[in-house]
């Protein structure tokens, strides 16, 4: 796709706030968020001319951040084994009060990694089965009953 720095930034400004959001919940740290989203605003930014639709973007994009978010989870899971630590003592409390409750937030950290990827692109995302499917390369049956178990754990855990 061809595209100028207005366009980009045109349809980057309309996905911003799911972005973010969904940024947030992976990577659960407010710096750490900001970080991924614009690392992965650069990578799109990048690599613009490999989109093919316009309308696909959104879609382009969130795998372009969900596969930065793994990254860096993985980087700091490796950082973690030398420091070990309670992950919510590392949430500053000012980030606790972004919309999102506490309760929840706390259900949504003990989900498995690809249990929070399923839940977030789906919820922050707004992507069906089908579409985090074709993202995270699975079949978007898998997808459904991956999904519909990281809900009931975090179900369990809310009551």
């Amino acid at each position: 796709m061809r595209c100028d720095a207005k366009i980009f930034a045109q349809m980057y400004e309309a996905v911003y706030t799911d972005l973010y959001r969904f940024a947030l919940c992976m990577m659960k740290n407010q710096q750490e968020a900001e970080d991924a989203v614009s690392e992965a605003v650069v990578a799109a930014y990048e690599n613009i001319g490999k989109l093919k639709k316009e309308e696909a973007f959104k879609s382009w994009i969130f795998t372009i951040l969900s596969n930065v978010c793994r990254k860096r989870l993985k980087k700091a899971a490796k950082e973690q084994e030398h420091s070990p630590g309670d992950v919510y003592s590392r949430i500053p409390s000012q980030e606790m009060d972004l919309g999102i409750a506490v309760d929840v937030r706390k259900a949504f950290f003990l989900l498995e990694e690809e249990e929070q990827m399923i839940v977030g692109l789906s919820v922050f995302g707004g992507y069906n089965s089908q579409e985090i499917g074709e993202s995270l390369k699975m079949n978007p049956n898998t997808v459904r009953s991956k999904r519909s178990r990281a809900l009931q754990k975090m179900e369990c855990v809310l009551r």
